[in-house]
């Protein structure tokens, strides 16, 4: 799993995923006109990490960015991500591209729980004429107030989890959002094999399985088809069914040759990083496009399913470009990330232990400066400088000069590091 010391924070990981998004894409930061941020990770209850990032633009002299933050568990993301396409389908669109970063550093309190953790950024260039366009009207929601997952000590990061009832949760809407789904195909026929490809947010990689069965015992429910080995499920009660075990192993069973091709190879970052929350979807998303070459995603349809406790959900899906001259320079802009997979830093469960705690300690402190050595992060992270007594932050960006990790191919310049001054400190 992934996970962040002491010298990084929220911002930072935004921060990281968009400079490097706008160095890959090579496009001028004047381009840009509405960038939303999904997080849950609550570093201020006020200020946006969006305006953090502003930093990054208005040295460049753009400061017409429409957008905020986008908050609800894991499904921030996709809310950002609807809102940046809905501003590009509108009137109110100026012919620039947005920005949509889904990010969160997810921890946990000492405990079973603990490994489950993760932490990651995802940022997300749309516009017009895209490698990877939304299924315009196949979109469906389902929301409800439940307490299954939430946060209601603000002076903690650790959530409060009813693990059982957050299953069911998430398979109900998994079940709504694809029945949804169907009907808004109208006559166009949609069962699995639909998709080419399922992703889904990840908690863990088990729960993706089961969801993927899920949606074939549905499947199966809808259709007169007769399997001795599945029969006896049809008519299972809705409710019994989500912990009805035999019903579990069965589908699991059933479904597991297309999940194979289907939705394992989604899992890549996810089973090395671990629930990133807002960002897990879409990390399974660029999973398969790097498990993949450009000729197998070439005009393929990838359904999405993403969930956030509390609680809201969606079904949606894309399809792939059919031109490979797009594709390719795509899927060769993500090759970056096994990179930085196989180059991690290992830490001891032990020393995990300490770090946790010391970030439990110092993490809303003001008047401190980090312990963990900057230097061992990779080229282009930023990183907190200091955090002063009126708890603004400053950060900075690391360099070939001042990482002992250097990234090939990589566009970062020599310069000393590239400074953003995070809440307007006065020494910046």
């Amino acid at each position: 799993m992934g996970f962040c010391s002491d010298v990084e924070d929220i911002c930072s990981l935004s921060l990281t995923a968009v400079h490097g998004l706008m160095e890959r894409q090579n496009i001028s930061y004047s381009d840009i006109g509405h960038l939303q941020v999904g997080t849950e990770t609550i570093q201020d209850k006020s200020k946006a990490v969006k305006t953090v990032l502003m930093d990054l633009f208005v040295k460049h002299g753009n400061t017409d960015i429409e957008g905020v933050d986008c908050i609800n568990a894991c499904y921030g993301g996709t809310a950002a991500l609807f809102n940046a396409i809905n501003w590009i389908e509108s009137s109110s669109w100026d012919g620039r591209y947005a920005i949509v970063v889904a990010a969160d550093i997810a921890v946990y309190a000492s405990g079973p729980a603990r490994p489950t953790g993760g932490a990651g950024a995802v940022a997300m260039l749309i516009g017009a004429n895209a490698v990877l366009s939304i299924d315009r009207g196949l979109r469906s929601t389902y929301m409800a107030h439940v307490y299954d997952f939430y946060k209601p000590d603000l002076n903690s990061e650790y959530p409060r989890v009813n693990g059982k009832l957050s299953i069911q949760c998430f398979l109900k809407a998994l079940d709504v959002t694809y029945k949804g789904y169907k009907a808004k195909a109208g006559t166009k026929h949609v069962d699995m094999s639909y998709f080419d490809f399922m992703t889904f947010h990840s908690p863990y990689c088990k729960l993706v399985q089961k969801s993927f069965a899920r949606l074939c015992y549905q499947d199966y429910l809808a259709t007169n088809d007769v399997n001795d080995k599945l029969e006896e499920f049809r008519h299972v009660n809705v409710e019994e069914s989500y912990t009805n075990r035999e019903l579990e192993r069965a589908f699991l069973a059933h479904s597991k040759e297309e999940f194979d091709k289907k939705t394992l190879p989604s899992l890549l970052i996810p089973k090395n990083v671990g629930n990133m929350y807002t960002a897990t979807l879409y990390s399974c998303i660029a999973s398969l496009f790097i498990n993949n070459s450009p000729e197998a995603m070439l005009g393929k349809r990838i359904g999405a399913f993403s969930y956030g406790s509390g609680l809201a959900s969606s079904m949606f899906s894309f399809t792939v470009t059919s031109n490979i001259d797009k594709l390719r320079p795509f899927c060769n802009d993500l090759s970056h990330l096994s990179y930085h997979l196989n180059n991690r830093i290992k830490v001891a469960p032990e020393d995990f232990e300490k770090m946790m705690k010391k970030r439990e300690q110092n993490h809303y402190l003001p008047n401190r400066t980090p312990s963990y050595p900057a230097n061992r992060l990779s080229q282009g992270t930023y990183h907190i400088v200091q955090v002063d007594e009126e708890h603004r932050r400053t950060y900075t960006r690391t360099s070939v000069l001042d990482t002992l990790h250097q990234v090939p191919g990589s566009h970062i310049t020599s310069q000393k590091n590239d400074d953003c001054a995070a809440h307007y400190c006065p020494h910046m």
